[in-house]
């Protein structure tokens, strides 16, 4: 999975030789809700560690509890030396903004947003594509012909997710139900798994057999509540399939963990660049996971017709509407 992203990335020295390779100090500024919230910042820190692990370079962290603390602790870190720095998340744009311009030796890496900046590199994936094969799973393992999706903070970003899941389902199934909550307007929505587990249960309660969640830490709730059902969930950004093995359909991967840990090994090496990177399934920046911890539910022949709709997307036969475009999805 990882050889695709690693060359969509550019050119690296991943031998781990000395005599090329540059002092740095990285760093991470994770977005609300934490480092474990078992989703989007645990798989940043999960490459950070795997980058620390591997050279041995301490990679310093610090998780934001609150609005100011974004450009605060950017600003702090500049300050200190750290470089590059990760940035979490689409909310950290407007701090990216300003403290990139004040130091414009320092290198900083955006996920999730674009900061058009010579010192910035923009990482954004497409979520709609990972979405879609999350989708046509979810209809193909549904009983009832009814799937949910729970989504965090009600953004443009996440109703990414959402229209290409519902796309996904609806290839599968032109007459499957989907049900769609969104589980608040402010950052808080991103820990909250209590109401993610409301949520879950008041569609579970409407026949849904299947819930997605794009949710962050309150897609713990989510999955618990499916599980404790006898239903099934399916997990996002990181691998979530062990949370409650036979119970977590998929996960939907986006390789936040894997973009954090080339951009630091790229500065390592001296080929860092500043600019934009999108990554889908061609470039393996997104997937749906299959793992010993769902391979009682996942069929030969769903396994096949996922594999065979990843090629139709890559090959452009098939199109996934990023609803970012224009802030609408043809399909409901």
């Amino acid at each position: 999975m990882r050889r695709l992203l690693l060359a969509a990335l550019g050119a690296l020295v991943l031998s781990g030789g000395t005599a090329f390779a540059q002092q740095i100090r990285p760093a991470i500024v994770f977005d609300m809700g934490g480092r474990f919230d078992r989703s989007f910042n645990e798989a940043v820190h999960r490459g950070g560690q795997e980058f620390q692990q591997a050279t041995g370079i301490q990679v310093t962290e610090f998780e934001v509890t609150a609005e100011p603390q974004r450009e605060q602790a950017l600003r702090n870190f500049a300050r200190r030396g750290q470089d590059p720095i990760v940035a979490v998340g689409f909310a950290q744009r407007a701090a990216v903004t300003a403290v990139a311009a004040e130091f414009p030796q320092t290198r900083f890496v955006i996920i999730d947003s674009f900061v058009d900046a010579p010192n910035v590199q923009s990482v954004l994936f497409r979520e709609e594509q990972g979405s879609y094969l999350a989708g046509m799973m979810a209809a193909m393992a549904s009983r009832s012909g009814r799937v949910g999706f729970v989504g965090g903070m009600d953004i443009p970003l996440i109703r990414k997710f959402a229209c290409g899941y519902v796309q996904g389902a609806r290839a599968v199934n032109p007459n499957v139900q989907v049900f769609q909550n969104m589980t608040g307007s402010t950052p808080a929505a991103w820990r909250d798994p209590v109401r993610g587990a409301e949520l879950a249960r008041s569609q579970i309660e409407r026949g849904a057999d299947v819930i997605f969640h794009a949710a962050g830490g309150t897609g713990t709730g989510v999955l618990q509540a499916a599980a404790d059902a006898g239903r099934l969930g399916i997990g996002v950004d990181s691998n979530q399939n062990h949370l409650h093995p036979g119970r977590v359909l998929t996960s939907m991967l986006k390789r936040v963990d894997v973009a954090t840990r080339i951009a630091f090994e790229q500065a390592r090496a001296g080929t860092w660049r500043g600019g934009r990177q999108v990554l889908g399934l061609a470039e393996d920046g997104v997937g749906v996971s299959f793992d010993e911890h769902n391979a009682a539910l996942v069929t030969t022949e769903m396994r096949a017709r996922i594999e065979q709709a990843r090629a139709e997307v890559v090959a452009g036969r098939v199109t996934v509407h990023d609803f970012m475009s224009n802030n609408t999805c043809p399909v409901q």
